[in-house]
């Protein structure tokens, strides 16, 4: 017995629902990840334990945090612009986009939905961008001696925040068109 293509479409439309709330929960979880690296690296102010102090490998969850934030808002655009399509073909069965208002379909409705879209990416490339800025001011004030501007991991983190912010603002030309 073949699915009626109405109950396809539901189906594909839960799921691009479902995709939108998952990339929310990544940025949560984003945020939360980089409060909690800052905090640590705050409560652990240097004192008589100036040498046994994790600093550098703190460091490094910052540009892990968001090459991950990147990597799940890639998924999630790539998954949400698959369902798109897919659901335009559905929208297009029997020339139904020619008689009925068609969001997948139409540039018009479409083309709104990308640019609201388009707001994550910038809020989340502002969130990349300001969290690994002020974990390299917060390493730099509070362990000057152990981590200096020009070591290695501050390079890193420094090459990784402005690729995972690049990623973010590019992310929008994925974006599903009809």
């Amino acid at each position: 017995m073949k699915v009626d293509a109405n109950y396809r479409f539901i189906a594909a439309a839960q799921e691009v629902t479902a995709r939108i709330a998952q990339r929310q929960q990544a940025l949560a979880m984003y945020v939360t990840l980089v409060v909690s690296l800052l905090a640590a690296l705050v409560a652990l102010h240097p004192g008589d334990r100036v040498s046994s102090l994790p600093v550098e490998w703190l460091v490094l969850g910052f540009p892990v945090a968001s090459i991950c934030l990147a990597c799940l808002n890639y998924k999630t655009e790539r998954a949400l612009t698959n369902l798109r399509s897919f659901m335009s073909t559905l929208e297009r069965l029997d020339n139904a986009h020619e008689e009925l208002p068609s969001y997948n379909t139409d540039p018009r409705w479409s083309q709104n939905a990308n640019n609201a879209r388009r707001f994550h990416d910038y809020a989340s490339a502002i969130l990349v961008g300001a969290g690994n800025l002020i974990a390299i001011a917060a390493v730099s004030k509070i362990y000057p001696d152990r981590v200096s501007g020009l070591s290695p991991i501050m390079w890193l983190t420094s090459a990784v925040a402005v690729a995972c912010v690049l990623s973010l603002l590019l992310n929008p030309r994925l974006s599903y068109r009809p």
